[in-house]
């Protein structure tokens, strides 16, 4: 609701023609000393009529007005209507939303096609100092920013794509999209699954933060680094190496993943069950745009602080839909000697089983990665080693330690555990190199696992449940899957309960197929104590399962710190809420 004074100042504001006064020319009454000096008398049908026109002054009116009042109205109204013009504007909306008085109204909604042409003006004068291709509307960029080829989703195109560099460049695109109304779409590295950088159905901007890839700061003796947001962590870690800096950043998602992505989707990656995610304490800091424009920086770089809510995490895993970030401050982690083994399995129950014994022996794990026969498969068919593997299930394991021999211990401890679980070929690397090339098929997963099936589609999904449960959903999963007659690999993290599976298909009906297996997989990991994602996200994929997992109340809480930092709904429409009641375009328009 609006303030009374508020309601008042729109009849003034629409009860004038302001543009005329503030550019000097009459559509108001002219104050003349002699003419319309009469009575005025006003009809019940609400139409004035004039008194005769005598030229003489009423001696009941007060003093005859000097000479230059219309002047010094005109001036005064120029100021004055500036300021209208502005709030009216910030309240009502742009002009295309507002109605004459015999106009049904408008509901508050998205600009239309013409407000998101001045937009793209507004875009292109404002943000001139980024080059000629700063602000594209080339349609193979629409479309490139809209659609994935990693995942399922049908893309939609965005409007106009806007490659910012600096907290500056995004708030005025933020304040441009506020003021035509007109959806606004972070884009990363362009890994995520479950369609987060998707544009919206009427269209919008897509803001590519590609150029804001810069290490700011390295406080090596603090083991922290302030990066913009479009760094990538594989980029980072291997300046740090290059710099000689014995530190390196642990979350590791696909190689191209950058941080505003990692950030904002809350991911991890296969060190998790050393490392913890992007939710754990790796994000020190960052700078925000809100959707208001305000600049914010969410607490200094202290490690710990105890003043006030922990707002960084507020926007870790918010998905954009929250703000923009445009600086953030990770920690680092000290690189230790690591080395990799990898060993077969009777079953992915036997597998798992042997994952918790090997987690509650305290050994030094850094990842342990559950990859299944069909995977196998497919990394013999198109991995990028050129070593065949046994086509069986199977454990990928990293060793992480102080010295060779503690690296040396642990194997020893490891292989003791999975012979009781029926494993066999424990092959641990011999060098470096050999390292290298056995954990690069596992990091390859998703590309190996796509390539099963030409010219088809992939859909990729995750799950987490307590490492307790997982023997049981693994074990169902890959039962459930083997019978919906589609290829379909299954690989996790599974030290901490988390896997990945990744279903094939060509047609409408297999499609169909695939998202009742899916469901059926996030039901039963909801049933366990789980969650229906473990580092992919939410997006649109998975908006059905929400309130499932984390009860109304929950759901109801997040959608109102939404509506209060963006009450517009302009950031990321339509990702993350369940039930997202969007804006609608104006009217008997089309994009």
């Amino acid at each position: 609701m609006l303030s009374p004074r508020l309601r008042v100042l729109r009849p003034v504001i629409h009860g004038v023609s302001l543009r005329s006064i503030a550019t000097g020319t009459s559509s108001v009454p002219q104050l003349n000393p002699t003419a319309n000096a009469g009575n005025r008398r006003h009809s019940s049908t609400g139409e004035s009529k004039q008194g005769p026109n005598t030229g003489k002054q009423d001696p009941k009116s007060s003093k005859a007005p000097r000479p230059d009042t219309t002047a010094q109205f005109l001036t005064w109204g120029a100021a004055f209507t500036t300021s209208l013009l502005l709030l009216e504007r910030y309240f009502y909306g742009p002009p295309s939303q507002r109605t004459k008085a015999d106009e049904k109204p408008v509901p508050q909604g998205y600009g239309s096609p013409r407000d998101f042409e001045l937009a793209i003006e507004s875009l292109e004068m404002e943000l001139s100092h980024l080059g000629e291709d700063g602000v594209s509307t080339n349609p193979d960029d629409l479309h490139a920013h809209g659609f994935s080829v990693n995942d399922y989703h049908e893309g939609v195109a965005h409007t106009v794509v806007v490659y910012p560099q600096s907290t500056d460049d995004v708030v005025k695109i933020v304040q441009i999209a506020t003021n035509y109304r007109m959806p606004i779409t972070p884009y990363s590295g362009a890994t995520s699954l479950e369609g987060h950088f998707r544009g919206h159905q009427v269209g919008g901007i897509c803001v590519d933060m590609s150029r804001m890839d810069k290490i700011i700061e390295i406080h090596a003796e603090d083991s922290d680094l302030v990066c913009q947001p479009g760094a990538r962590w594989a980029d980072i870690n291997d300046t740090l190496k290059e710099k000689g800096i014995p530190l390196f950043f642990p979350l590791d998602p696909a190689p191209t993943a950058t941080i505003g992505g990692m950030f904002s989707t809350g991911c991890s990656g296969t060190n998790a069950v050393r490392y913890g995610t992007a939710k754990g304490e790796w994000f020190l800091n960052a700078t925000i745009v809100l959707p208001s424009g305000e600049v914010i920086k969410t607490r200094r770089r202290s490690r710990k602080s105890s003043a006030g809510f922990d707002t960084t995490k507020l926007f870790i895993g918010a998905e954009g839909t929250l703000g923009i970030i445009t600086e953030v401050t990770i920690r680092l982690a000290p690189v230790l000697p690591t080395t990799v083994a990898v060993a077969q399995f009777p079953s992915v129950r036997a597998a798992t089983e042997a994952v918790g014994e090997i987690m509650n022996s305290g050994v030094g794990i850094q990842c342990v990665e559950l990859v299944d026969d069909v995977f196998m498969q497919a990394t013999n068919a198109y991995g990028v080693s050129k070593r065949k593997w046994p086509e069986k299930d199977s454990l990928f394991f990293k060793f992480q330690g102080p010295t060779p021999t503690s690296l040396k211990e642990t194997a020893e401890v490891v292989n003791r555990i999975i012979k009781k679980y029926g494993a066999t070929n424990f092959e641990l690397a011999r060098n470096k190199e050999e390292a290298e090339e056995l954990w690069a098929d596992r990091k390859n997963a998703h590309y190996s696992g796509l390539a099963l099936l030409p010219g088809g589609k992939g859909w990729p999904t995750d799950v987490c449940v307590p490492v307790s449960k997982l023997p049981d959903l693994v074990a169902e999963t890959k039962e459930d899957l083997a019978r919906i007659g589609l290829k379909t690999t299954i690989v996790g993290h599974v030290g901490d309960g988390n896997f990945h599976a990744l279903l094939l298909f060509k047609t409408d009906e297999e499609r169909e197929r695939a998202h009742d297996a899916v469901k059926r997989m996030v039901k039963r990991a909801i049933a366990l104590d789980g969650t229906c994602t473990g580092e992919h996200g939410v997006g649109i994929g998975k908006k059905e399962y929400l309130v499932e997992e984390l009860g109304e109340g929950t759901v109801k809480l997040m959608k109102t710190i939404k509506k209060t930092l963006d009450p517009l709904n302009l950031f990321n429409p339509g990702k993350l809420y369940p039930d997202d009641e969007e804006p609608k375009p104006t009217k008997n328009t089309k994009h």
